[in-house]
């Protein structure tokens, strides 16, 4: 498989050093529920990895092919000089690897409407003016009739997330679904996910104030024969204060939930699976669905970390409004 670089300037300023959030984006949208390391990211100044190290990390891992995209808007002395200098000298010690190198972002009409939505965001709209306008725009567009009020807000905020509304055909639920995830949140029970990107995106405030955490040990194992990363993650991460597992990318890591609930080892209150991709994610899916259990999940190949990250932050709020009113 071909290794990817994510080539970026590099600031002084910390926080300002986010390609590696890029990195894992780009790596969740090309190879959805992978557990290899297929993209790497690095730094021209101020900040590690260097593009040597990066382009040393890639060649090390035995690809035969290295793509390597100048993270810049335009084609300025890093991206004509610097950079190509740097390839050139991996291209004379490694002389059987193939590497491209792209076109920096450069002129597009997505970034023009990625300015206009910054504007727009500037002219007097605070985020959750934002917000609150789109679930009144989509409120009116989505047939909800076929769900549960109840469980309105979730695939709302599912919608909200993903600009699509072919959800409100796909959604299924568990009868007991929504009280399960509500009763191990109120609990104080953690929330087990199947990637990073997926708890990160969970609003962990809200959770944390009910005493629950979120847990992702993906980065902590290592694949073993006949086991992904993911997979061992979830029986290393699961135990009895597991309230929700959700996953959001890994099918393979949702098969092994749904064998370990059935065999008695584990038995979390609710299991939210929503893989996305083309290799085991719909069968997982519809195993899932098969369940006795209490499960969220939706057919087709769709899904991903937007979506598991919607269904979990629905559930809080829903807990929070609850708490309120009582």
């Amino acid at each position: 498989m071909e290794k990817i670089i994510l080539v970026g300037h590099g600031s002084p300023k910390k926080d300002a050093n986010n390609m590696d959030v890029v990195g894992r984006m780009l790596h969740e949208k090309l190879h959805p529920g992978c557990s290899k390391e297929c993209v790497f990211t690095a730094y021209l100044q101020f900040q590690s990895p260097t593009l040597e190290d990066a382009l040393e990390s890639a060649v090390i891992n035995g690809t035969k092919k290295i793509i390597i995209h100048p993270y810049f808007l335009s084609a300025g002395m890093h991206v004509t000089k610097d950079i190509p200098e740097v390839i050139d000298g991996f291209k004379k010690t490694s002389p059987d690897i193939e590497f491209v190198y792209t076109e920096p972002l450069g002129v597009s009409q997505r970034l023009v409407e990625l300015v206009v939505e910054r504007m727009d965001e500037a002219a007097g709209f605070a985020p959750q003016e934002i917000e609150d306008k789109s679930f009144e725009i989509l409120s009116k567009d989505a047939d909800l009739s076929t769900f549960d009020a109840g469980l309105h807000p979730i695939v709302k905020r599912v919608i909200h997330a993903t600009a699509d509304f072919s959800f409100l055909n796909t959604l299924t639920f568990h009868p007991d679904a929504l009280e399960a995830g509500l009763r191990a949140v109120r609990a104080g029970k953690n929330v087990v996910s199947d990637v990073e990107m997926v708890r990160a995106g969970i609003n962990s405030r809200t959770l944390n104030s009910w005493g629950g955490r979120a847990i992702c040990k993906v980065g902590e194992v290592s694949p073993k024969e006949g086991k992904t990363r993911s997979e061992i993650a979830m029986e290393e991460a699961i135990d009895e204060n597991t309230g929700i597992v959700v996953i959001g990318n890994a099918p393979t890591a949702l098969q092994r939930v749904i064998e370990l609930i059935n065999e008695g080892r584990i038995k979390p209150d609710l299991v939210v699976g929503v893989p996305v991709g083309f290799v085991r994610a719909v069968e997982s899916k519809a195993e899932l669905a098969s369940q006795e259990f209490p499960y969220i999940t939706n057919a087709g190949r769709r899904g991903g970390t937007p979506v598991a990250v919607a269904i979990v932050n629905a559930i809080l709020k829903i807990a929070g409004q609850a708490d309120k009113k009582g």
